[in-house]
């Protein structure tokens, strides 16, 4: 890890809107996802590390939309005070927000990336922060996505879509590696 300033922590779309299985494809992967961004996020504050927090503005009929209790972020890693907050309404976290300009300007070449879901938001905002040249981790058991239907109708489970996505990214975009070996990268055994 290139560490000028410590790495941010970007929480992606951890919103009650995501619990709605049927909207999203019926079934879900790592169902302790949200608990190990937990973790994540507990170290983070603890080190006082840049901690950042997206939020996805749907559009009807999306569980997202905004005026739906299912915008709100779920308790488990809701934002607490001095933490940032940005809203999007696209895929990525770097469009149409100040994420780039804000990690620029706290000279942060580090960003971990936990939430939901693997195959869509994180993968997108994966992909730009490789892009744009920052040192990306995803991390595969902070992560999740939902059943897929293809083009012609097939279903794709989301474990499988999950895995898929992550192989995708590992390597060209970003690193990919589980919580326990996030932590034992920061140092913390």
């Amino acid at each position: 890890m290139k560490r000028k300033q410590p790495p941010a922590l970007i929480l992606i779309d951890i919103q009650k809107g995501l619990e709605e299985l049927d909207y999203y494809g019926g079934a879900r992967n790592n169902p302790d996802a949200e608990e190990k961004a937990a973790i994540l996020l507990a170290y983070w504050r603890v080190q006082n590390y840049p901690v950042f927090h997206i939020k996805h503005n749907g559009t009807p009929p999306s569980p997202l939309t905004k005026e739906r209790t299912g915008n709100e972020f779920k308790e488990i890693t809701k934002p607490i005070k001095g933490e940032i907050i940005l809203e999007k309404s696209s895929n990525s976290a770097f469009i149409n927000t100040p994420l780039h300009k804000m990690l620029k300007d706290m000279q942060i070449s580090d960003v971990v990336l936990v939430g939901l879901t693997t195959s869509h938001c994180v993968s997108s905002t994966a992909r730009m922060a490789g892009n744009f040249g920052y040192n990306t981790f995803v991390i595969s058991d902070a992560t999740a996505t939902f059943d897929t239907l293809g083009p012609e109708g097939e279903k794709f489970e989301a474990s499988l879509v999950h895995k898929i996505t992550l192989a995708n990214l590992h390597k060209e975009f970003a690193t990919v590696l589980n919580t326990k070996n996030m932590l034992e990268l920061m140092g913390k055994n």
